[in-house]
């Protein structure tokens, strides 16, 4: 079943778009917020947003890019589009997202069929922000594919409480092997977080169709993501 777009206020005044997809049967069920790639809410994120949607969840997938240019959907096929994606990841404001994250996650909460379980999954920079929903949300679970950045900030891993799931591509050409070490040693001390390393797989390999996707690596990270999700937000 296709989604629809919603309106979802922000905490500072103002509102953005969310890709929000039902459950089958749209029943009562737990939230997930699919935090994106830099290239917006587009295609693949909105494909994305389905399948978490078909696995028993509702699923919104905020446009975190609202404060820099509304409703960008652009691909990693052309070189124009990179240059224009890496533009829009410098401008981002991640104390700006990550309210607009949290905003998200009480969105679902307040949804009238959600179980007010949500939890929290993003790519690439949704992967860093997917870490930031564990240090600095309510989230009940987050998992974090391949995020960029992350071992500039364990400093804020003390503030995680609740299940964190982190899946890091060992030859990740954006997170170079001593930034992939510092993380696992910095949270090598969490009960709450799991990390899996994917021997080979670079940067979005769980990417349908792009450069890097391995079917086999996705498919076992995509099932370790909802088998966690179903028993952190059951």
């Amino acid at each position: 079943m296709a989604g629809k777009e919603i309106t979802i206020t922000a905490k500072d005044g103002g509102s953005f778009m969310g890709y929000l997809a039902a459950p089958p049967g749209g029943g009562k069920a737990p939230g997930i917020v699919v935090m994106q790639e830099i290239f917006g809410v587009n295609a693949v994120m909105r494909e994305i947003t389905d399948w978490y949607a078909s696995q028993g969840f509702w699923a919104c997938c905020p446009d975190l890019f609202w404060r820099i240019e509304p409703g960008i959907q652009i691909t990693d096929k052309t070189d124009a589009e990179w240059q224009q994606a890496f533009g829009l990841f410098q401008k981002f404001d991640i104390d700006k997202g990550m309210e607009d994250v949290a905003a998200t996650i009480d969105a679902l909460r307040g949804m009238d069929e959600c179980t007010g379980k949500v939890g929290a999954v993003g790519y690439c920079l949704g992967g860093r922000l997917a870490y930031h929903a564990a240090t600095r949300t309510d989230a009940d679970a987050a998992v974090g594919y391949y995020g960029v950045g992350i071992q500039d900030v364990l400093d804020e891993a003390r503030n995680i409480t609740k299940p964190l799931m982190l899946h890091i591509a060992s030859k990740d050409g954006f997170v170079p092997p001593e930034a992939q070490k510092a993380v696992k040693d910095g949270l090598a001390g969490h009960n709450t977080v799991v990390i899996y390393e994917y021997a080979e797989q670079d940067h979005a390999f769980a990417r349908m169709g792009g450069a890097h996707y391995d079917k086999v690596a996705a498919d076992t990270a995509n099932a370790r993501t909802i088998d966690f999700f179903k028993t952190s937000l059951a």
